[in-house]
């Protein structure tokens, strides 16, 4: 992809990149490099990072869904347990993303308190397990849909882990599509 192309495909995905000098560029100046490489490579870092700090607000909400549910009662033993391991994983998610954005020199993003999750995922509608089990499916779509969306939009050295993230949330989609007994999808290229 050229420079140029993946630059405009990063402010498609941010907007409003921040003017902060980030440790890669203070590196950069540091060794010698030119301005204009400078330039880019800051802003590259910058929107980069910003990507990173929308995906691991995804997760904060990934992380207190489960938590939600976990809490609920409304969910049988083994699903809970499955719950609990995909909490686990978005977990993990988040803790890759978090080093991510501190290696380029940048702040993650806080959570939001339970209470504002509760609000945000109208977690007082969710009368059954299959309620739980229908919010949980929805999550993990759009997540993996946005993992496979921030491939392209990131450096190159985040796309394999934007990738692996993708694979997680797809397989949890599998997981809790079988669990609610849906039907294997007929056709190709499910996400993206």
């Amino acid at each position: 992809m050229s420079s140029a192309l993946n630059q405009t495909t990063r402010r498609t995905v941010v907007s409003g990149v921040g003017k902060t000098l980030s440790a890669a560029g203070v590196a950069l100046i540091a060794s010698g490099v030119s301005t204009a490489t400078y330039a880019a490579t800051t802003k590259e870092t910058s929107q980069d990072v910003e990507i990173l700090n929308a995906a691991i607000a995804l997760e904060h909400e990934g992380i207190a869904a489960y938590q939600i549910a976990a809490t609920s009662g409304l969910l049988q033993p083994a699903v809970l347990d499955i719950g609990v391991t995909f909490q686990g994983h978005h977990k993990g998610h988040r803790d890759a993303l978090v080093n991510a954005v501190q290696t380029l020199g940048g702040t993650p993003t806080e959570e939001n308190s339970l209470e504002e999750y509760i609000q945000a995922l109208n977690a007082a509608s969710l009368k059954t397990q299959e309620d739980v089990l229908r919010l949980a499916l929805g999550l993990e779509r759009g997540a993996a849909n946005a993992y496979l969306g921030l491939i392209p939009a990131l450096g190159t050295e985040f796309h394999q882990v934007a990738a692996q993230m993708a694979g997680d949330e797809a397989f949890h989609v599998a997981i809790l599509a079988n669990a609610l007994g849906e039907p294997i999808p007929k056709e190709a290229l499910m996400f993206g």
